[in-house]
């Protein structure tokens, strides 16, 4: 392995570098993002139930604020509990782009190795065919162990690169695909605490009735458009039994 490193030359030693720091931030990342420490299963539940039973107070808010970047969220609603539904979302909208930049951490960094270390490895290609065509200039083509030594350096940081960028990139994506799912999560449990703070009703912290709250929203909003649309065409709504009368008159 050293006298493949070797044969490299000298640029071989910003690529081990890239490989050192690109697998560190993987394995950080990856024990960072867990589910279990960024969105806990039963924190949700604890603040529905100090929602419902008034027993919010700043001890729970810091420990809120102390238990996940979750929890970092739900204390920034809950710290405006007596505010209006404006004055919360917006606290919560502040503490949330905070918390999106620690869970992006390191990530651009991972981004940028994956991209430069392809690129080492072709300049590395570059000064191995620059020493062969020198090698040639000097000796010409009767010495292969000279001109070895410089096709050597340029196919090993090429393999090189790609080793270290082809990981990088895998690891970059998923990772960055991890964060958007736990964001898109994460503002789901703080839209939810911001109706049940207006509210007064910690009853309400549940995602499924959440849910089936705004499918019943979306379809009442889809019916008023049709409504709306039929209105300005001078003519009601066809509803599926006139379509139907329609049909068999045309036919």
């Amino acid at each position: 392995m050293f006298e493949i490193v070797s044969a490299g030359g000298w640029l071989m030693l910003p690529l081990i570098m890239c490989s050192v720091v690109a697998a560190a931030i993987t394995v950080e990342r990856l024990w960072a993002l867990q589910r279990k420490r960024v969105l806990p299963a039963d924190l949700s539940a604890k603040v529905a139930v100090w929602v419902e039973k008034q027993q919010l107070d700043d001890r729970h808010v810091r420990a809120l604020r102390e238990n996940s970047p979750l929890g970092r969220i739900l204390a920034a609603g809950v710290a405006r509990r007596n505010a209006n539904r404006e004055l919360i979302k917006e606290g919560i909208e502040d503490t949330g782009r905070q918390v999106v930049h620690d869970l992006e951490r390191f990530l651009n960094t991972l981004g940028t190795i994956a991209a430069i270390s392809p690129l080492l490895g072709l300049l590395g290609t570059v000064v191995g065919m620059v020493k062969v065509f020198a090698a040639i200039t000097l000796q010409g083509v009767g010495n292969p162990e000279v001109l070895a030594g410089g096709i050597s350096e340029a196919l090993i940081t090429t393999a090189a690169g790609l080793s270290i960028a082809i990981p990088a990139l895998v690891a970059y994506r998923y990772l960055r695909r991890r964060v958007d799912t736990l964001v898109l999560e994460m503002e789901q449990e703080a839209i939810t605490l911001v109706d049940a703070l207006v509210r007064g009703d910690g009853g309400s912290i549940a995602p499924a009735a959440t849910a089936e709250a705004g499918r019943a929203a979306r379809a009442g909003n889809r019916g008023e458009r049709r409504d709306q649309a039929a209105g300005r065409a001078g003519k009601p709504s066809p509803t599926p039994d006139t379509r139907a009368s329609r049909r068999r008159a045309n036919s």
